[in-house]
């Protein structure tokens, strides 16, 4: 009895194990017919693109890593660099207004650098280089395999040749952690961008007191901030978005943030943190 039971056993693993390779071979090819495309291989999990479309019926295209959504652009031409989140048009309204409009400039005209931690689907990144020529861009992503997938299926090729953004340097693609890039670099950024997460999880101490002070070691005279915090404005939520707050206050003359969801602040909203000082320094 327990020679057969020993058996049986043996034989449910193998057949387990059959199923599971019969399933990692078939199912990128049942996605692909259903037009998704599929990879198992990232560092955070298995990936999907696909394209579905917003509230307008405008077409859209997400990816997907291990069951978070991680980034959505626009596939239609005329809107191919535009930001779909709310939280990334309120980005690009802080740019605007902080830093007034300058026509095209060559790459030695370029004077302000600007460093994007988190890459994704380099949704803002994108959206800089098609709309700021007066800024140059760093864009820091941990994981090669989600690189490979921007410039593939996201549209990040066609970007860089669109804009020669390879001759002129006004965009580079690190393949590194974006908290220690940020301490290892000696040259300082004008704008400090930080939509890096694990999950849901923000990137290492980036709404703490280190955070704040490693972001103010790092910004020029005049630079700022914006930090995506993912946090509901009011109930059990809402500390997150408060102790980040409360941690660049400490460091900062001015602190704002900009909700994703006003009309409901007990749900989880990517709220904006705008940090910046008046002059050269700190506060004191």
């Amino acid at each position: 009895m327990g020679s057969d039971l020993v058996v049986t056993f043996a034989w449910l693993t193998v057949a387990g194990a059959v199923v599971a390779v019969v399933i990692r071979l078939l199912l990128p090819r049942v996605l692909a017919w259903r037009g998704v495309w599929f990879s198992w291989h990232t560092r955070f999990g298995p990936a999907m693109v696909f394209d579905s479309a917003d509230a307008d019926g405008t077409t859209v295209r997400l990816l997907n890593v291990n069951g978070t959504y991680q980034s959505v652009c626009y596939v239609d031409d005329d809107l191919l660099w535009d930001p779909v989140c709310e939280y990334h048009r309120s980005w690009a309204q802080v740019v605007h207004r902080t830093w007034p409009l300058r026509g095209w400039a060559r790459a030695e005209g370029v004077v302000r650098r600007c460093l994007v931690m988190g890459g994704g689907g380099y949704s803002f990144p994108k959206w800089l280089v098609a709309y700021r020529p007066d800024f140059a861009c760093v864009a820091v992503e941990i994981d090669p395999a989600i690189v490979r997938i921007a410039r593939e299926r996201l549209f990040v090729d066609k970007l860089e040749k669109d804009f020669e953004v390879r001759d002129t340097g006004r965009l580079e693609l690190p393949v590194a952690d974006a908290w220690a890039f940020l301490q290892e670099d000696e040259q300082g950024f004008d704008l400090i961008v930080n939509d890096a997460f694990r999950g849901n999880r923000p990137l290492g101490p980036m709404q703490t007191d280190e955070g704040a002070r490693v972001v103010r070691a790092h910004l020029r005279v005049g630079g700022v901030y914006i930090g995506n915090v993912r946090s509901a404005l009011e109930g059990r939520g809402a500390h997150v978005l408060k102790e980040a707050r409360e941690a660049f206050e400490r460091e900062f003359d001015h602190v704002k943030i900009i909700p994703e969801r006003p009309e409901e602040p007990r749900k989880k909203g990517n709220n904006a943190l705008v940090a910046w000082n008046d002059g050269a320094g700190g506060k004191d």
